[in-house]
């Protein structure tokens, strides 16, 4: 089972309290810096599951890796900040011209080919801005703060972390960045379809659970994630869990069209050379099995 270092990703619920039959298998997790990382876990026959956000994924299968996204988790999980003295999508009005307040300055983000990374290199295409990559987000809070990029794109904790650190403050909000991105997806190895289908319906299962209970009951899925993350307090969490509170295992179109819009971005970027299909990313099936309601997205 590989995770990332977001809180408000069912991982830090599930790892500590396992919901519904989970308690039945016994389950062990890694951490990983990036999706890109867990990717390369993939490939190597190191992870059967894995909370990762689609661009790397999709990277991965065009290179003939063997997964598919089961479920999903989350979306617009991508968050622009900055120093408080720059000017916010809401003065403005527009995401072009927040950006255009860095142009001959860089803006971080975590590690090549993350959805973080694409993204803002997609918006950035025609500015005079540099993009740095930070092998781990938690780097990025330092670099802002000491002058070395003006500003940083990446999930919710980022906000989080740097307005606890200085005076900064969203510059464009998640759901301005790209809309209904898909911030991260619950995504398996082909074999495990196979080979432990009840599995797959049992995590997935749990996870929907632990969705539920952020949306639902966000201070008791704070308690349950402080169990893992010792370094911050229940306010940091549920204050996370606002930014972007948009929290669901399913899969629904619109997750689907979002993901496919990436591709001629990866292209363009050179992260892809092929092209892919719904079919080659998306096993909806189980998804569909147990969850008929419309999305909680």
């Amino acid at each position: 089972m590989g995770y990332l270092s977001t809180i408000y990703h069912t991982s830090f619920i599930l790892k500590n309290e396992p919901l519904g039959n989970l308690n039945n298998y016994d389950l062990k997790w890694s951490l990983f810096a990036t999706g890109p990382a867990m990717k390369d876990a993939f490939a190597t026959g190191n992870l059967d599951l894995g909370y990762i956000g689609l661009p790397p994924v999709m990277i991965g299968i065009e290179n003939g890796l063997k997964v598919k996204c089961v479920g999903g988790g989350h979306v617009e999980g991508t968050v622009m900040v900055a120093p408080e003295y720059y000017k916010t999508f809401d003065d403005l009005g527009s995401v072009d011209t927040v950006l255009k307040q860095f142009e001959g300055k860089k803006i971080g983000t975590p590690s090549k080919g993350c959805i973080h990374d694409v993204i803002i290199r997609e918006l950035t295409k025609d500015l005079d801005i540099e993009i740095k990559n930070f092998a781990w987000a938690d780097f990025i809070p330092d670099a802002i703060e000491e002058g070395e990029i003006a500003a940083g794109v990446g999930t919710p904790s980022l906000s989080t972390v740097t307005s606890r650190r200085f005076a900064s403050k969203v510059v464009i909000p998640p759901h301005k960045l790209w809309p209904y991105n898909p911030s991260y997806g619950i995504v398996v190895r082909e074999e495990l379809i196979d080979e432990s289908p009840e599995f797959i319906t049992d995590f997935l299962k749990a996870h929907e659970d632990a969705c539920n209970l952020v949306r639902l009951n966000p201070e008791q899925a704070a308690e349950i994630a402080l169990k893992e993350v010792k370094v911050v307090d229940k306010d940091f969490v549920l204050d996370t869990y606002k930014i972007s509170p948009k929290y669901c295992a399913s899969i629904p179109d619109e997750y689907i069209e979002s993901t496919l819009k990436f591709i001629p971005v990866l292209q363009r970027l050179g992260y892809m050379k092929g092209d892919l299909k719904q079919e080659n990313i998306f096993n909806p099936e189980f998804i569909k099995k147990i969850h008929h309601e419309p999305a909680h997205y």
